[in-house]
């Protein structure tokens, strides 16, 4: 189903693609394993199209909620950079991608861990254990890479890669992205958002400002999922956030925080039970691994201005979670544990 068909947030005007890749540089691939009960995947965010163990990214992240099992936040929060792809996958893989990232960033630079400090591998994970059975543990490393090998400008949204086994509010969650544009004095600046949207409980869903989750109801033909009315938050949502603005680690964590507004616009308490993490970064400049190449000079947005660009990261949050679940397509797994697709039960003629 078309974007155009749906409502749009906000006021700001998005980009071309209306996805994270507007940001120049930012490539996205994922690899998806669909087969009978194992409904899960990869999805890599690459930054640059170089080596980020090499030409670091200045990142930070929010832990709006911490239940969740990522990988790699410590040194982030220290050090305020990135320095591997971005890698979204189920819980119980975290250690085989983490691997993987390792291995690669090893194969580029040999003397990784010997002359050269250690890498530090980037992973963010969702429960997908509805759908999949998560304790095959199916993801391997082969499959990072060929996400990472495949990722571009232009790539699939809803029930791919990492989002395949994923669940929103009852329904079929997985990935979605867009984009918003912001002028400045200094020109025009692009945020990006990308969802791997797993959280949610039905009665609180919040559609681009009407609440349709009581309208819902209960939905046929879904096994496990209880009493929809009193279920427990037990689902997740992966944020990342990219944009060209130059920007620094501090003003990257307060870019991160206002994606919460757009989560919680979807209606989101950030549960008991979900893990909700934001990740900034900026594609402006680079920081060099080592002493004897120069830092940046580069001059920074001014605190005083960064107001549209923490509305484009809320604004471009909400329409990336909108895009997961109606770009979603109904999934069948474990145990014949099923999801169906927003789509197909509220046209968006209906809001």
């Amino acid at each position: 189903m078309s974007s155009t068909t749906l409502p749009y947030i906000g006021n700001l005007l998005q980009g071309a693609r209306n996805a994270i890749t507007d940001v120049e540089g930012v490539t996205v691939g994922h690899q998806t394993l669909d087969d009978g009960a194992v409904q899960t995947g990869v999805t890599v965010i690459r930054p640059h199209a170089g080596d980020p163990f090499r030409d670091k990214v200045p990142a930070a992240a929010v832990v709006l909620n911490g239940f969740g099992k990522s990988v790699g936040l410590v040194q982030l929060a220290e050090l305020g950079v990135l320095e591997t792809p971005i890698a979204l996958t189920n819980t119980f893989s975290v250690g085989t991608v983490a691997t993987a990232q390792i291995r690669h960033c090893v194969a580029a630079n040999p003397e990784c861990g010997r002359s050269l400090p250690t890498v530090n591998p980037l992973v963010f994970e969702c429960n997908d254990g509805f759908l999949n059975d998560i304790q095959r543990m199916a993801v391997s490393e082969a499959d990072y890479l060929w996400a990472y090998d495949r990722a571009g400008e232009e790539f699939a949204q809803g029930s791919v890669g990492a989002g395949r086994g994923m669940s929103s509010f009852q329904l079929k969650g997985g990935v979605g992205s867009a984009s918003r544009c912001v002028s400045a004095h200094s020109g025009v600046h692009t945020v990006g958002a990308l969802v791997l949207a797993n959280y949610g409980r039905q009665p609180q869903l919040v559609l681009a400002g009407h609440s349709v989750g009581e309208r819902l109801g209960r939905l046929p033909g879904t096994r496990g999922a209880g009493n929809i009315a009193n279920d427990a938050e037990k689902g997740s949502i992966i944020i990342v956030i990219a944009t060209d603005a130059p920007l620094d680690a501090r003003q990257l964590k307060r870019l991160a925080l206002r994606a919460g507004a757009g989560l919680a616009r979807t209606g989101s308490v950030f549960g008991h039970g979900s893990g909700d993490i934001v990740l900034a970064f900026s594609t402006a400049y680079t920081v060099p691994d080592g002493v004897e190449r120069p830092m940046p000079a580069v001059a920074m947005v001014h605190d005083g201005l960064l107001d549209g660009l923490f509305q484009a990261a809320a604004d471009s949050t909400e329409q990336a979670i909108l895009h997961a679940l109606w770009r979603a397509t109904p999934v069948t797994g474990r145990e014949g544990n099923h999801r169906p697709a927003l789509h197909a039960l509220l046209p968006p003629s209906a809001l």
